[in-house]
C-alpha cells in the first residue's frame, strides 16, 4: 500500500535513499484508505498513543515498582526517553523520524508487570502448558495484531509492517528478537530496516543511563562504587563539576553520558553506512545489522552494564521486589487456572475460541503494577472486600 504521495514530498529529500519513505511502505494486513493529512508512520504513532497498552505502561516496572517512589522512571517515562533520543539519531542519520517515533512508542507494549521478572515467572508458566513460552516482542505484536480492539473492520489496530517489524525484532542485551516460524514474514530476512535498529540502540542508551540515574538517586549505588569505571570517569572528568552538589553533578554528567553515546554511535554508524554501501532499504535488511558503536565504546559501556547487574539490579531491595513480582504473578496464573470463572467477562468471553492459558496470560500481561497488587490483594487477602 502507498502512502499519501502529497504528504511525502514534503519529507523526500530529508530522507536518505537507505531510509524508509512513507509512499513505500509495505503496507497493514488489512488494506485501509489513505488518510489525507497524515502519514502512514504518523497514523501509527497516533494509533499506538491511543492505544490501552500504551496507556498502562504508566503504571509498569522499569527497575522500581511504583509504589517505591514517583520520581523513578516507569515504562511509559522510559518509552518516552527512548523516543527522544531515537528521534536525535534518525535525523542526524537522515532517517524516517515519523516511523522512528512510532516503532520507540510501541517496543514495550508487550512488556509484563514488573518488568522482566513478570515476564520470566509467565515465561517458565506458559512453558508449563507446552506453550514456546512468553516474550514481550511477541506480546507487543499480539497486542498490536489481535488484542487491542479499537476498529470494527479488523483486530487489533492494523499497523504498517515496518513498525510491527520493529516490534518483533527489537533487539538488545535483554531483549531477544523473535526467529519463530510463526514470523517468517519478519525473519526472512538478517536485520530490520535501519530506523528499527536506531531504536534498539536507543533503548540501549536511555535504560543503561536513565537505572544509572535511578539507581544514584535511590542510594542503591553511590559516586564512590563508579570510581573504577572508565566511561563514568572520562564524562565526570570533563563535565566541570567543581564545587557542584551531587545532585546537580549527578544530572549533568547523566545528561552528557547520553550525549556521548548518541555522538559515538551516529559518527561511526555513519561510517558503517558509507562502507556497507547501503543504497536501498533492501540492502539495509539483507546485510547484517549495521549500526553500531565504535569498539571502544562498546567495550566500555559493557564494563558499565556489568556494573549495574552486579551493583543494582541484584541488590537486595531489587531482588526482594522482583521475588515478590514473581510471586503474584505465579499465584494469580494458578488461581486463574483452577478457577476461571474469577476472570471479568471479555477474558471469559474468549474461552471457546482459545486455551485457557493463553487468555490467563492475556489478562496477565496487559495488567500494570498497582492492578496486580489490587488483584492479589483481592483474590489472597481474607479481609479484603471485593
Amino acid at each position: 500500500m502507498a502512502g499519501n504521495p502529497g504528504m511525502e514530498e514534503t519529507g523526500r529529500e530529508k530522507i536518505a535513499p537507505y531510509g524508509v519513505k512513507s509512499s513505500e511502505t509495505l503496507g497493514r494486513k488489512y488494506s485501509e484508505k489513505e488518510h489525507r493529512l497524515r502519514t502512514p508512520f504518523q497514523r501509527d504513532r497516533d494509533r499506538i498513543i491511543h492505544s490501552t497498552a500504551f496507556r498502562r505502561l504508566e503504571y509498569k516496572t522499569q527497575v522500581f515498582i511504583y509504589h517505591e517512589g514517583d520520581y523513578y522512571r516507569n515504562r511509559l517515562t522510559h518509552t518516552l526517553e527512548v523516543q527522544q533520543i531515537a528521534r536525535t539519531i534518525a535525523r542526524i542519520l537522515g532517517l524516517n523520524e515519523d516511523l522512528v517515533e512510532a516503532i520507540s512508542l510501541a517496543h514495550d507494549l508487550g512488556h509484563t508487570p514488573f518488568g522482566h521478572k513478570g515476564e520470566d515467572a509467565l515465561d517458565r508458566l506458559m512453558k508449563e502448558y507446552g506453550k514456546s513460552g512468553f516474550e514481550h516482542n511477541r506480546q507487543g505484536l499480539r497486542i498490536v495484531d489481535k488484542l487491542e480492539m479499537k476498529y470494527p473492520q479488523f483486530p487489533g489496530i492494523n499497523l504498517s509492517y515496518e513498525v510491527r517489524e520493529g516490534i518483533i525484532k527489537h533487539n538488545t542485551s535483554y531483549d531477544l528478537p523473535a526467529e519463530d516460524k510463526e514470523y517468517e514474514e519478519f525473519i526472512k530476512n538478517p536485520s530490520p530496516c535501519l530506523e528499527s535498529q536506531v531504536v534498539n540502540f536507543a533503548d540501549e542508551i536511555a535504560y543503561t543511563c536513565h537505572d544509572l540515574d535511578d539507581g544514584l538517586k535511590s542510594g542503591i549505588i553511590s559516586f564512590q562504587d563508579l570510581e573504577n569505571i572508565r566511561l563514568w570517569k572520562e564524562i565526570e572528568s570533563g563535565a566541570y563539576l567543581e564545587n557542584l552538589d551531587e545532585e546537580i553533578k549527578r544530572i549533568v554528567i547523566i545528561r552528557n553520558l547520553i550525549n556521548h553515546l548518541v555522538e559515538d554511535l551516529v559518527n561511526q554508524s555513519s561510517s558503517n553506512i558509507s562502507k556497507a554501501g547501503v543504497l536501498s532499504v533492501d540492502d539495509v535488511r539483507k546485510n547484517p545489522p549495521i549500526l553500531s558503536h565504535s569498539p571502544d565504546l562498546r567495550e566500555k559501556h559493557g564494563q558499565m552494564r556489568k556494573f549495574l547487574e552486579e551493583n543494582m539490579y541484584a541488590h537486595f531491595r531489587v531482588i526482594r521486589m522482583a521475588q515478590k513480582a514473581a510471586r503474584v504473578i505465579e499465584c494469580l496464573f494458578r488461581s486463574y487456572m483452577k478457577e476461571p470463572r474469577q476472570l471479568p467477562p471479555y477474558p471469559r468471553s474468549r474461552m471457546d475460541r482459545e486455551p485457557l492459558e493463553v487468555i490467563v496470560c492475556d489478562y496477565i500481561a496487559g495488567m500494570t503494577d498497582r492492578y496486580a497488587l489490587l488483584e492479589y490483594q483481592k483474590l489472597f487477602d481474607p479481609n479484603f472486600t471485593v
